[in-house]
């Protein structure tokens, strides 16, 4: 499991009880600062408006995004921390005979109406006016009813030594040492390397590198980063590259991917900074049939 010498854990806030139906709560993590293992007698939804989070439930590791959120049954124990910090965001939601909601963790997205009802909330929420406050609150539990299930995420190890390979490559994602490169650092072959890391994460190295640099594009595109800067921090040789993998992905390039984000359209659908789109069309042609660089294969 996680190595705690190296996070600052901080308190679990005291609720004893929820005093309406949805709580909101907010708090900023600075960087490897996690919640200790706990639960609560009631529902719970996590995510961050910036900065990615890493939940962990049910003994396994989930990386969430800014457009992700985890759906956190009630008693389950679980903990939340920042490899880099983040603006952690949750409902406490209680539970009700008709909430419609999974029973078991889950990854759901988070569509701009639920984050800006959750806004809302969260403004109104100390206010006096029940009624307003008794519909808000019936709306999110209509939206978080509605919000789609995010079935590909990127799941993280509990072993000590692959930690410290994805915490490295979290760092670095433009780092495309070899697995036995890796193997020489970690003190273990390239073939048992692969094996344990497919083992206790469920996919090869080589497609968790992929996702890795999926999952950093979503976040700095949230973040405003210019797409020119991304692909290069990202390890590809241009934009070009980096949109042809971006476009494969999610079917859309990431100057469209932010531009529907930012104009209210559903998760994982598109992109913009102001006057990139022409340029990243132009590159697109010239790049032609030009590959995005993959990881070295670790398998």
């Amino acid at each position: 499991m996680l190595d705690w010498h190296t996070w600052e854990t901080i308190p679990v806030p005291d609720f004893p009880s929820l005093p309406r139906p949805i709580v909101p709560r907010s708090q900023n993590l600075a960087a490897r600062q996690i919640f200790p293992l706990h639960s609560h007698p009631w529902n719970q939804f996590v995510y961050a408006t910036a900065g990615t989070l890493m939940v962990t439930a049910a003994d396994t590791w989930h990386v969430i995004t800014p457009e992700q959120g985890i759906w956190l049954p009630t008693g389950v124990e679980h903990t939340t921390g920042a490899l880099s910090g983040a603006e952690f965001r949750n409902l406490y939601v209680a539970d009700r005979p008709d909430l419609a909601m999974p029973r078991q963790c889950t990854v759901l997205a988070v569509t701009p109406l639920l984050r800006a009802l959750i806004v809302e909330l969260e403004a109104v929420n100390r206010q006096e006016d029940d009624t307003y406050l008794d519909q808000l609150t019936a709306l999110i539990f209509a939206q978080l009813e509605r919000q789609p299930v995010q079935h590909f995420h990127l799941p993280w190890p509990a072993s000590p030594l692959l930690q410290r390979l994805c915490e490295a490559l979290y760092a670095q994602p433009a780092d495309n040492r070899s697995a036995e490169d890796w193997g020489r650092e970690l003190g273990a072959s390239a073939r048992t390397l692969a094996r344990r890391f497919a083992r206790e994460v469920g996919i090869s190295l080589r497609e968790w590198r992929h996702r890795l640099r999926l999952f950093l594009a979503l976040e700095w595109l949230c973040a405003g980063r210019p797409i020119t800067g991304i692909a290069l921090d990202l390890g590809y040789a241009n934009p070009a590259a980096f949109t042809y993998m971006f476009r494969q992905a999610l079917g859309c390039s990431p100057t469209e991917w932010r531009r529907r984000r930012q104009g209210g359209a559903t998760h994982l659908e598109g992109g913009t900074a102001e006057g990139e789109g022409e340029t990243e069309t132009e590159q697109e042609r010239a790049a032609g049939d030009i590959q995005p660089p993959t990881p070295n294969r670790a398998d």
